[in-house]
């Protein structure tokens, strides 16, 4: 496939049984008569060919590739998607007789074909194993027996096709949901047998291969890419809690690769207790106040007012700063003093300008969700390190990446004359002896991230009742320096800055136009502007802050489920 304008297409596979998520670290014990045990389920795949609306088709040369559930191998990529309207996708389960036949030693290192990554060549005896389907099951006698079905042979290879409407030419993630029980449907072990390597006359081989045929269905279609998740298997802390079931992630490759804590893997029930949590009451002292009281979602989990109002009453001493994308952070609050997540979790309910509560009293509270913290980490007990450890996977679900910028980005969104004016001022440099013109934002708001998370000092006028990082470090090189807030979503978090001292972009704008005072820790990429600042024009300033309106997701804030992890597609 190949095309001037082409894109790239991800193709993944989501094992299930029934409407379950298949895993071979599956929570059941044992088998169950009519229920078994999937503990492979790897294959190739070949052929790829998308249908245009005029019913011809577009193919792929050369093209395979292996997926595996147990080495959680289930995504693969296709280049070169022209920019035309499709109605189906289709693929072989099995590789064409060429290939088949080729000498597996001349391929490349990391081929999917290749031996020593696929695990599915015959070796002496020639050919591949296009489907390699093994597991346990529960025999008459209650004894747990085994099965291995190994679909093979060129004339053995399956066709699938599946209707799928899309539009190419950008980057998307098509999503194909693989249904291990329809693999085995209408297979009995005691009449058909437990083994078949695809000999002439094998019963077992046209029951499978119908089976396969139909196992594939359409689960989504997203217009951008996702980064794959990292195993648990790698992490080191291997097993989920018992009873517990993974939480999907999907991230987009636009993003940093991001790795979440070994040790507080995300799961279904873990982000749901943290929740709970989140928007229980009795984290306070007088059960008045939850951490969402403080942290709205219609203000991208931000608080609309300047101070945050405490449990009784207390006026807080900055504004609260939103809540997504905190599994990039390295350091939290706008002076840095929590170093992790969790750490940074059960702060708030012990601050007496907060929630000002003791972290006994509230184990003894909320002692009703022990069936929750149960379901979390497989026993009923409930510590503070257990509800630092639920708020902090259900804090770590908050992405926000689904804006109309992000769209514009991938091509399915469109952005104003005025809005790009104000993207191209935003990552250009202010030097005008080099003849460029900007408002040199992109230092400490680069990246799609839109934060450079570190701490600087931004121009504004030093109060000496808050005197920032120095607090924590002591340094006073560190004087007068703020974490750099993230301004996604920054049209709907007012205030701005840390002690919310401005109420509108223009405001923000203004500042950093003509606004920003010197100090001897003052950030060198506006300390190098002249003293009358960058003096934007009312039309480059207009820019600006239509530009930064494009970052809000408005997804994200209207219903944080839409952008739960499992909930994205």
């Amino acid at each position: 496939m190949s095309n001037a304008q082409a894109q790239v297409l991800d193709l993944e596979i989501l094992p299930s049984w029934n409407q379950d998520t298949l895993e071979t670290t599956s929570p059941r014990s044992q088998a169950t008569q009519g229920t078994p045990i999937v503990e492979r389920l790897d294959f190739l795949l070949s052929s790829l060919a998308l249908e245009r609306i005029d019913g011809t088709w577009i193919e792929s040369e050369n093209w395979s590739a292996f997926f595996s559930l147990e080495k959680g191998r289930l995504k693969t990529r296709a280049d070169g998607i022209p920019t035309e309207e499709f109605k189906a996708i289709r693929f072989d389960v099995g590789i064409p007789a060429a290939q088949d036949r080729a000498d597996p030693n001349l391929l490349p290192a990391d081929h999917p074909l290749h031996p020593n990554v696929c695990g599915l060549h015959w070796g002496w005896q020639g050919g591949y194993v296009f489907m390699a389907l093994e597991g346990r099951w529960m025999r008459p006698d209650g004894e747990l027996g085994g099965f291995a079905f190994h679909l093979a042979r060129t004339p053995n290879y399956v066709r699938v096709e599946i209707p799928v409407n899309f539009q190419g030419g950008g980057p998307l993630t098509l999503k194909l949901v693989l249904d291990a029980a329809h693999l085995l449907e209408g297979i009995d072990f005691t009449r058909d047998g437990t083994s078949t390597h695809s000999r002439d006359g094998d019963l077992i081989v046209p029951l499978l291969k119908r089976n396969i045929a139909r196992a594939f269905s359409l689960h989504s279609v997203k217009y951008d890419l996702y980064q794959s998740a990292v195993k648990n298997s790698e992490a080191k802390s291997q097993e989920l809690p018992a009873g517990t079931h993974p939480y999907p992630i999907a991230i987009t490759s636009r993003f940093p690769r991001v790795q979440f804590p070994a040790d507080n893997p995300l799961t279904q029930e873990g982000v749901a207790l943290g929740e709970k949590l989140f928007n229980d009451p009795r984290l306070s002292i007088n059960n008045s106040q939850s951490c969402a009281s403080c942290h709205s979602r219609d203000a991208a989990f931000s608080d609309p007012r300047q101070y945050s109002i405490g449990a009784i009453g207390q006026v807080g001493k900055r504004h609260a700063m939103p809540l997504f994308n905190l599994a990039w952070d390295q350091s939290f609050f706008w002076d840095g003093r929590a170093s992790t997540l969790r750490e940074q979790v059960l702060m708030p309910i012990q601050d007496q300008h907060e929630m000002n509560e003791t972290l006994e009293r509230v184990v003894e509270k909320i002692s009703d969700t022990s069936a929750s913290f149960n379901n979390a980490f497989g026993t009923p007990e409930i510590t503070s390190e257990r509800i630092a450890k639920s708020l902090e996977q259900y804090l770590l679900t908050l992405v926000s990446q689904e804006s109309r910028f992000d769209r514009a980005a991938r091509k399915v969104a469109q952005m104003t004359e005025e809005e790009k004016r104000g993207l191209q001022l935003f990552v250009t440099e202010f030097d005008p002896a080099r003849g460029l013109r900007g408002a040199d934002c992109f230092h400490c708001h680069g990246g799609t991230l839109f934060t450079d998370h570190q701490f600087k000092n931004n121009g504004l006028e030093l109060t000496p009742a808050d005197l920032g990082r120095m607090i924590v470090t002591g340094n006073p090189a560190d004087k007068g320096k703020f974490k750099t807030p993230s301004l996604r979503n920054i049209a709907v978090t007012a205030p701005y800055m840390h002690d919310g001292r401005f109420t509108t972009l223009e405001e923000v704008v203004e500042h950093y136009s003509s606004g920003v005072k010197r100090s001897d820790t003052l950030d060198p990429n506006l300390a190098k502007h002249p003293d009358a600042g960058l003096q934007l024009t009312t039309e480059e300033k207009s820019a600006l802050v239509a530009f930064l309106k494009t970052l809000t997701d408005e997804a994200f804030i209207a219903d944080p489920a839409k952008t739960k992890l499992a909930q994205r597609p």
